[in-house]
C-alpha cells in the first residue's frame, strides 16, 4: 500500500507546499504574490500614492557624479518634510525608490533624514542591487519580476524625478513618457528630469524632433532642472495644481491611489 503521508507526517496543502509554489504551474500564484503583497502593506501604512527617484545604482557620495547623490537626498528631504505637512490622513507623495545603492539610496536617506516613510522596490540582480539601509522596513519589498516592480513604480507615482542613470534610468523613463505621449494615463503625472548637462550629453531631444519622430509639444511632457530647489518648487506646484487644490481633490482612498488607464 502507497504511503500517502510524507515521513509519516500529513502533506502539507498547496499554499504551504514550497515545491508547488516554486514549480512553473504555480508562476501565476507568485505573481499575484508580488501584487498582493505590497499592497497589502501599503493599506497598512496609509500610503496614497508617491513620487518616484530613479537613477543610477552606481553613483556615490564621491567621483565625478556625486553632487547628483548628495542633490538627491536633499531634493528627498525637502519633499519629504513637505509631504508631511499636509493636512491628511493618508501619507500623500512619499518618496519611492528601486530599494538600491546610488540614487536610490540618496533619496531613501532624504526621507530619512526628514524623519519620514520611504518605499524601496528592489529585485535581484547579479549585481549592485542589494537593499540599502534607509528604506522604511515595513515598505521594503523584494520582486523576482520586473514587470511587477515596474507596475508599482507606476501605478502610485503622482510624480517622477529622473536622476542620471544608465539602461534601467532609460528604461523607466521612456516607459512613463510614452505612456503619457499616448494619453495611456488617466491622470497627469509630473515628470523632472535632473541634470541638464547629462541629459543633453545622454538623449538628443532636439535631434528627435528636427527628424520628426516625436512631436515638439512631446518634449513639453517633463522638465529639466539643475537643482534641488527648483525640482521642488516645480514638483510642489505641479503636484498641488494636479491633486490638492479644491477644486480638483479626490477624497482620500481607503486603499493605494492606483493609477487608472484611460482605457
Amino acid at each position: 500500500m502507497n504511503d500517502p503521508t510524507i515521513n509519516g507526517e500529513r502533506r502539507p496543502v498547496a499554499y504551504k507546499n514550497e515545491s508547488f509554489l516554486d514549480s512553473p504551474d504555480a508562476r501565476e500564484l507568485r505573481i499575484l504574490s508580488e501584487y498582493l503583497h505590497p499592497l497589502t502593506h501599503f493599506r497598512d501604512e496609509k500610503i496614497q500614492d508617491t513620487i518616484v527617484f530613479f537613477g543610477s545604482a552606481r553613483i556615490g557620495e564621491e567621483g565625478p557624479l556625486g553632487r547628483y547623490y548628495q542633490e538627491a537626498r536633499e531634493l528627498a528631504r525637502l519633499v519629504t518634510e513637505w509631504s508631511d505637512s499636509l493636512p491628511q490622513q493618508s501619507r500623500r507623495f512619499v518618496v519611492c525608490t528601486g530599494g538600491g545603492p546610488g540614487i536610490m539610496e540618496a533619496a531613501n536617506r532624504g526621507a530619512m533624514d526628514a524623519g519620514g516613510k520611504s518605499i524601496g522596490l528592489n529585485i535581484g540582480l547579479p549585481f549592485e542591487q542589494w537593499p540599502n539601509p534607509y528604506i522604511t522596513p515595513d515598505l521594503s519589498f523584494e520582486f523576482h519580476y520586473f514587470f511587477m516592480r515596474k507596475f508599482w513604480f507606476a501605478y502610485l507615482a503622482k510624480a517622477m524625478v529622473i536622476f542620471p542613470g544608465g539602461f534601467g534610468t532609460l528604461d523607466e523613463f521612456f516607459e512613463i513618457v510614452t505612456l503619457a505621449q499616448t494619453q495611456k494615463l488617466e491622470g497627469k503625472m509630473v515628470l523632472v528630469l535632473y541634470g541638464a548637462e547629462y541629459w543633453r550629453d545622454v538623449v538628443n531631444f532636439d535631434a528627435l524632433v528636427k527628424h520628426g519622430t516625436i512631436s515638439p509639444e512631446d518634449v513639453d511632457l517633463f522638465s529639466v532642472v539643475n537643482d534641488p530647489q527648483s525640482a521642488f518648487e516645480l514638483l510642489k506646484e505641479g503636484l498641488t495644481n494636479l491633486y490638492l487644490q479644491p477644486e480638483v481633490a479626490e477624497p482620500e482612498a481607503e486603499t493605494p491611489d492606483i493609477a487608472k488607464s484611460r482605457i
